[in-house]
């Protein structure tokens, strides 16, 4: 298990600089900001626990000098008044509590794993997450006006040996149109009549802890008797927030749908507006009737799509369930790993990949089953709209990719100008043990050597 975070201890920082002699474990000083020997080598142990980290990553000097290179941010940072706010810094801890969540099981397992409450370990995070979003918030507004031109893309690209140009593996994109079946008015009974039997047993004194972990079918929560803190708003979809946030402390509100099902929640604490929580869900048992006759719809639609009577974006606007691709023609967009509509075959999901494998261009499948990760089962078409084998990258068909690296290039550059002449007139002392280092800015030049 990766270790997401470190103890530094900040109050020394002041101390190091006013002293001339840098106190023990104090290895940089930029500005007012310090680097300790233990940022270095808990950086290295994170990265080692990383896959697909090169060796050249894992080397103290480069790491040490990513280091000097945020605190040197931090440091123009303060002299320029960037900031950024409670809110913000708030909304990003929130948002890697819950992909840390999901990597070790539940809010229960990453409470025993660090022996901290998620309270306790947001606390932990704040100065660690603020001074990373400073530091990235100055770095872009130092590249915040570079703009590059189709020339300078392709002189860029000119200028790139062909063995060194990136080798892009077979991309895929594609169009979909999903549909989920409904329930039908005896499950939706059924569900709402278990969560009431449910809510009344807990009223009568059973644990709502128990009955959670007996019945939730939330698999985020349900091993943790249902229990989710530190809940703010925007975390869970709007009518699960409409409801709970207007609960008093012990209170268990009435069953409720959100588009995961039906739900009971008892607020167990508020703190102004952040509240620890459980919940309970059932799902409506969709009949094998209903999947039935969503697959006929479907096959219904690719019918009228085959014959032109309608376009593929048409149909997906109208009739898709899929809320983040209906509104653009049902083209699926890659948003964890390049932001566009270009796949590589090993990010698809499976389903997708067995359903467009052998596939020609331009073809749509018939209906395919498929089953979201909370087990939401449904049907969609898929239209494969471009496939490409495994290839250099050429200015033609890569252009926006190899645009993004040339402009990545010329941030770069800028960047170390910038570093360059800020080391001009800052602050640096770098301590006797990384003087072997190889850096590849100015840090050693610019700095007064201590033992």
């Amino acid at each position: 298990m990766k270790k997401f975070f470190a103890i530094l201890v900040l109050a020394i920082a002041g101390q190091a600089y006013a002293q001339p002699q840098l106190i023990d474990g104090v290895v940089a000083v930029v500005g007012k900001n310090i680097v300790l020997k233990s940022d270095v080598d808990q950086q290295v142990a994170s990265m080692k626990s990383q896959q697909g980290v090169e060796p050249k990553d894992l080397d103290p000097c480069n790491i040490f000098e990513d280091l000097l290179f945020e605190k040197l941010l931090l440091h123009q940072a303060e002299v320029d008044s960037v900031l950024v706010t409670e809110d913000e810094i708030n909304a990003t801890i929130d948002r890697r509590i819950e992909v840390f969540v999901q990597q070790i099981g539940s809010r229960q397992k990453l409470e025993q794993y660090y022996d901290k409450t998620i309270v306790e370990i947001k606390e932990e995070m704040y100065p660690f997450v603020e001074n990373q979003m400073i530091a990235q918030r100055m770095l872009g507004q130092i590249t915040a006006e570079v703009e590059i031109t189709p020339t300078e893309v392709r002189n860029f690209y000119k200028k790139i040996p062909h063995d060194s140009l990136p080798l892009i593996n077979s991309e895929v994109e594609y169009a979909q149109i999903v549909k989920y079946p409904l329930a039908g008015p005896e499950a939706v009974e059924a569900a709402i009549t278990r969560l009431n039997e449910i809510k009344q047993r807990v009223e009568d004194g059973s644990s709502f802890s128990t009955m959670a972990v007996l019945y939730s079918e939330d698999p985020g929560s349900a091993k943790n008797g249902g229990k989710y803190e530190g809940i703010k708003r925007g975390q869970f979809v709007k009518e699960f927030e409409a409801v709970a946030f207007n609960l008093t402390e012990g209170e268990i509100s009435k069953p409720f749908k959100t588009e995961y099902g039906y739900h009971i929640v008892q607020l167990l604490k508020r703190r102004g507006e952040e509240l620890d929580l459980r919940h309970i869900l059932i799902k409506p048992k969709i009949s094998a009737e209903n999947l039935d006759k969503t697959k006929c719809f479907l096959d219904s639609v690719r019918t009228a799509i085959l014959d032109k009577k309608v376009t593929f974006g048409d149909a997906a606007e109208a009739v898709s369930d899929d809320e983040d691709s209906k509104q653009n023609g049902g083209i699926a967009i890659n948003a964890q790993y390049t932001g566009d509509s270009k796949w590589e075959v090993g990010q698809l999901d499976k389903a997708v990949f067995y359903a467009i494998e052998n596939m020609d261009k331009g073809r749509i499948s018939e209906p395919s089953f498929f089953r979201t990760p909370d087990d939401k089962e449904g049907y969609r078409l898929i239209q494969l709209n471009n496939k490409t084998e495994p290839h250099r990258a050429d200015l033609k068909t890569d252009y926006q990719r190899i645009q993004m690296i040339a402009l990545q290039d010329k941030k770069n550059k800028i960047t170390q100008k910038w570093i360059e002449e800020k080391l001009k007139t800052t602050y640096v002392r770098v301590n006797n043990d990384y003087l072997d280092c190889e850096f590849q800015r100015n840090w050693i030049k610019q700095s007064q050597y201590v033992e």
